[in-house]
């Protein structure tokens, strides 16, 4: 029998070099396969987190602006509020200035009119001193005071009605504290512009007091 020929050096490197390539190609063609899995994947994952984000974003601006908005009309309602208490502490002041100068000048008249009378008294018998007891007469003025007219065209007047406030309704035709107090039916729709002010309940109740 003739003997097998061994496969020479050359034929088994370009075998093995054969099957290299075979296996490699293989390797990269499942390499690609992963890295288009891998690709879909990133989309299908990116998408949603995207869509997330953009609702976050949103809604982080609609709070944002709802809070700015809130703030906003807190502030005017405290500016509002603030400027009503100057203005009534105001008007409360001038009272009170005025009040001391009448006292004031009230007083002088008195100590001028007790001169004038104790002069005369000192060459008199002491029987003539009773018109000293006239100051009594002096103060009835004081009693007038109390009836000091009120001023109906200030709205500011009513507890709860600022300058801003007094100022809208001034130009929707409710020019007198009487039209808050004792409204008619015209007044009463034209009130009904105010419903917003903090307070409206009781803004009749707080004009009549002011009348």
């Amino acid at each position: 029998m003739a003997k097998k020929s061994k496969p020479s050096i050359d034929a088994i490197v370009k075998s093995v070099n054969k099957e290299f390539d075979k296996a490699s190609g293989q390797i990269e063609s499942l390499i690609n396969d992963a890295l288009k899995q891998l690709d879909q994947l990133q989309t299908h994952v990116q998408e949603p987190v995207r869509k997330l984000l953009k609702e976050v974003e949103e809604l982080k601006e609609r709070e944002i602006g709802r809070f700015n908005d809130e703030l906003e009309r807190r502030m005017n309602d405290f500016h509002e509020l603030q400027t009503s208490l100057l203005d009534k502490l105001g008007l409360a002041s001038k009272e009170v200035e005025t009040d001391v100068k009448k006292a004031a000048k009230s007083t002088v008249k008195k100590a001028k009119s007790v001169t004038k009378q104790a002069k005369p008294n000192a060459k008199k018998p002491a029987a003539k001193k009773a018109p000293a007891k006239k100051p009594a007469a002096a103060k009835k003025p004081a009693a007038k005071k109390a009836a000091k007219p009120v001023d109906k065209s200030d709205l500011t007047l009513v507890k709860g009605i600022g300058p801003a406030t007094a100022k809208k309704m001034k130009e929707a035709g409710i020019t007198s504290i009487e039209q808050i107090a004792n409204p008619s039916d015209a007044d009463k729709k034209k009130l009904e512009n105010f419903k917003s002010v903090k307070g409206f309940d009781s803004l009749s109740n707080e004009a009549k007091k002011v009348l």
